[in-house]
């Protein structure tokens, strides 16, 4: 199958004065290459890291769209980063990649008191990245697989007033009632998933329950969309499904692969390359 292009999602101008809770003075602002390095941190009073690619040859003062990536459950950040290529698209389209570690590789998600606060930990990497590179706070995503996926959707939820968007592939939840501002998202599932079915529930438990379509509803009326689901033509084994009219074009828009099972697809479609330009439409307002 040829790869889904940029005409999948409409390209705007996105270069709009930020707000000011979202700038960062320029004397504190430089960019240094960082060729995927480890990073650690302590957030909840535990040791965490991350993995940190910062594209070569960026301008001085250039302030960088930040992408999270975030593993499956039992994956690590070095294995994903290599499945994604994430790093690889951002040294050619200039933005940083911050490939994050789940402690014991599997995500709070559904979240409970017991175990660390990813949410917590996103928002201090964020910080943490902020302080060392130059990075523009109004241009920070979050994507990931299956498990990753779902924490992705948490992200969405919980942490929309630093998160522009959201790219979960094979793991889309709606997590709300979620506070706060209309979140675009844009998300990759394939029909034939069996870890993650496309219809939900299954033997999961709270991890898996609604279907996708059922999961796309409920951020569709939390970014306050026209009600009806659009398909995009023309149909075949990759469909574009959509709802439009969202507050502040926050839209919400699903690529279904026929015949795709639990990956993170390269071939079937360009995930990686689909998501980011969906990204560079939709910076936080």
């Amino acid at each position: 199958m040829r790869l889904l292009s940029a005409t999948v999602v409409l390209l705007t101008l996105w270069a709009s004065p930020l707000p000011a809770s979202a700038q960062s003075t320029a004397s504190a602002c430089s960019v240094t290459p960082v060729n995927g390095e480890l990073r650690e941190l302590i957030s909840g009073g535990r040791k965490r890291s991350y993995r940190l690619f910062v594209p070569p040859s960026v301008a001085a003062g250039t302030r960088l769209p930040l992408v999270f990536d975030l593993h499956g459950t039992g994956g690590n950040a070095a294995g994903h980063a290599k499945t994604t290529a994430f790093e690889a698209l951002a040294a050619r389209e200039g933005f940083a990649v911050a490939t994050l570690q789940a402690e014991d590789s599997r995500w709070n998600v559904p979240a409970t008191s017991t175990r660390a606060d990813d949410v917590q930990y996103v928002s201090d990497v964020i910080d943490h990245v902020a302080a060392r590179t130059c990075i523009d706070l109004a241009r920070v995503h979050a994507t990931g697989f299956s498990g990753g996926g779902r924490m992705s959707s948490l992200l969405g939820c919980r942490l929309n007033h630093r998160i522009a968007s959201i790219g979960p592939v094979g793991g889309l939840r709606w997590t709300g009632p979620c506070p706060g501002r209309a979140v675009p998202v844009i998300t990759v599932h394939g029909l034939a998933d069996t870890t993650n079915p496309y219809e939900g529930h299954g033997d999961r438990g709270a991890e898996w329950v609604e279907s996708v379509p059922e999961a796309l509803a409920g951020w569709a009326a939390h970014n306050r969309c026209q009600p009806k689901l659009l398909q995009d033509k023309p149909t075949g084994p990759l469909s574009s499904l959509r709802y439009g009219g969202c507050e502040r074009g926050a839209e919400v828009q699903l690529l279904r692969v026929d015949g795709m099972g639990h990956i993170w697809p390269r071939a079937e479609i360009d995930a990686s390359g689909t998501i980011w330009q969906f990204f560079k439409t939709h910076p936080l307002q």
